[in-house]
């Protein structure tokens, strides 16, 4: 590529004496008067038009535009125009994650990303354009950690955007540029006798949801997914957690557990004791949907537990005519008066009763891996951070282990 540039107020022609010569064109005076010209990787031809008096300005792009394409770095500029909107839109559209997770990141970045930055053209994204849109998620309402979910999101479509050539490097990449705040709030879990309160409000039915959650730390989605055909060992003492129940713009599908990992979960006789209970008085049910997708194939699944109607058991609608009133009934939300609707109580939702399971486990001294592999985490690193806090304090298993060593026959609190 060696590229030129054209003078468009001037043109050669052949004078009276055969010579060439340059006079005047009919766009003289008019309009931008240099054009830079260059051959782009593609095959096809690439310009930029400069004012007069700019020529230097003309040589010195064009001299840059040589010395990227030299490095690998160069970068289409009509591509590089592209909106981050748009280049986003068409990379959701080919991404191969799960789809509950495309509906996600879809619907964080259609809410709060596109609003604040969708119209800025990828080749214009500075640092600092980064940095308004951290402040601006941090001034909102948005709680820390849905921020930094939304700052993620932003921050792989910027990625993608430079690994297909309209971007030289991510400006999330940049030392000035931190991630939103994350929350500093703690898991507070239940006491056992809020736990015991909640499950006695539950209509008769979903009690031994309730015990699954705090007894064996299921997901609601998987408690809901549990099958008679697979799921259940009691000989073993053992929960075989093999799919989910999840919603994909608001149709119910099966597919596998979170992070794909399917578990293993030991099967205490308690809630062994509650499940042939349930399963004795509730027959399981069996429900076909599609697996993964709302177009996948159908299949059907002996399901554990069902609605009145001997249907799906629906979160949507569990949560607000069944938890809400139980968690009330337990003193953890106010009862609303007649009309009104019960507060937001999102950190009371069915997930409580996973924490619930974590903070037993650790304070009865359970490793963070068995933690971790029981909960179906992606790693115990993930565990560590959310539970750190419950875990026995160092100085605690100090005392007791020298209290045990020299007062061998007095129990140690």
């Amino acid at each position: 590529m060696a590229g030129h540039i054209q003078d468009r107020w001037y043109k050669t022609e052949t004078g009276p004496d055969g010579k060439p010569r340059r006079v005047r064109s009919d766009r003289y005076g008019t309009g931008k008067r240099y054009r830079a010209r260059y051959v782009g990787p593609d095959g096809s031809e690439k310009s930029k038009s400069f004012a007069d008096k700019e020529r230097r300005l003309a040589e010195l792009w064009l001299a840059q535009v040589r010395a990227d394409m030299s490095r690998g770095q160069y970068i289409d500029p009509k591509a590089a125009r592209t909106t981050f909107q748009q280049f986003a839109e068409r990379w959701l559209s080919v991404q191969t994650t799960d789809p509950a997770t495309q509906v996600l990141v879809e619907t964080r970045l259609r809410l709060h990303a596109f609003p604040r930055i969708g119209r800025r053209p990828l080749d214009s994204f500075r640092p600092s354009h980064v940095q308004e849109l951290v402040r601006d998620l941090e001034d909102s309402s948005l709680s820390g950690s849905y921020a930094r979910n939304i700052y993620s999101d932003v921050r792989s479509v910027l990625s993608a955007a430079v690994d297909d050539g309209l971007l030289s490097r991510n400006p999330c990449g940049a030392q000035s540029v931190r991630p939103p705040a994350a929350d500093s709030r703690r898991v507070v879990p239940w006491l056992p006798e809020q736990v015991l309160a909640v499950r006695a409000a539950l209509p008769e039915r979903y009690r031994a949801m309730a015990d699954l959650g705090a007894g064996c730390g299921l997901r609601q989605g998987e408690i809901i997914g549990l099958a008679e055909d697979d799921a259940i060992d009691f000989e073993t003492g053992t929960v075989r957690v093999l799919r989910q129940v999840k919603l994909i713009r608001g149709k119910a599908v099966f597919a596998p557990p979170k992070c794909n990992k399917e578990r293993d979960v030991p099967l205490p006789r308690s809630v062994a004791a509650s499940l042939r209970g349930h399963m004795d008085g509730f027959r399981p049910v069996p429900i076909t949907l599609p697996w993964r997708i709302p177009d996948g194939p159908k299949v059907t699944f002996r399901l554990l537990f069902s609605n009145t109607a001997g249907g799906l058991v629906w979160k949507s609608n569990f949560n607000l005519q069944d938890w809400k009133p139980a968690i009330a009934a337990g003193g953890l939300i106010p009862t609303p008066r007649p009309g009104e609707s019960y507060a937001s109580a999102r950190e009371h939702g069915m997930h409580a009763l996973r924490h619930f399971y974590a903070s037993v486990l650790l304070d009865a001294g359970e490793s963070i891996r068995a933690v971790s592999d029981y909960l179906g985490h992606a790693d115990p690193a993930l565990t560590l951070r959310v539970y750190a806090h419950l875990m026995p304090n160092s100085q605690d298993r100090t005392r007791k282990a020298v209290d045990r060593l020299f007062s061998p026959g007095e129990e140690t609190s």
